[in-house]
């Protein structure tokens, strides 16, 4: 039996997956880190036995949430963490956020959000490659970021 790993592990696991081409991060283009992305929303981690409890999220737009307007491509994986009784108590995001220079051919593809969960009964790879066939992904993919961002949140 495969054992999972804890949830307090995913930022480490994130940023070996990011690391595991051994290229610097600056080197990468966009399709680089989503194929690091889907290795780490792979792996197999100690989630509560709930609907929903470990779910992957792809999203972009122009956002301006710490600094100037950038358009950002943000790969989160969200956990539900349960208290002692099973009872929900809060997510845990760890965000791959991608963010660009301002182009107009960026600010045009809008907003968009995609989830996928793993205990939904959806295929993963089906999920991704439909991401891949869509239009926005011809303008992004070659794309190198200004800014790579791995984190972990409470919410």
């Amino acid at each position: 039996m495969t054992r999972r790993l804890s949830v307090d592990e995913a930022v480490g696991v994130l940023e070996g997956e990011l690391g595991s081409g051994q290229r610097v991060l600056d080197d990468l283009v966009t399709e680089d880190l989503w194929f690091s992305f889907l290795r780490f929303g792979r792996r197999l981690f100690d989630v509560s036995d709930t609907p929903d409890a470990d779910g992957l999220l792809f999203q972009y737009g122009t956002h301006a949430f710490d600094g100037p307007a950038a358009f950002t491509l943000d790969l989160t994986r969200q956990f539900e963490i349960s208290d002692s009784n099973g009872d929900h108590d809060h997510y845990v995001q760890v965000h791959c956020e991608l963010r660009y220079g301002r182009a107009p051919a960026l600010e045009a593809l809008g907003s968009f959000d995609s989830w996928f969960f793993h205990d939904a009964g959806d295929d993963l790879e089906e999920w991704a490659k439909g991401l891949t066939e869509q239009a926005a992904w011809a303008t992004i993919h070659r794309l190198k970021p200004t800014e790579i961002r791995v984190y972990q949140e409470r919410v």
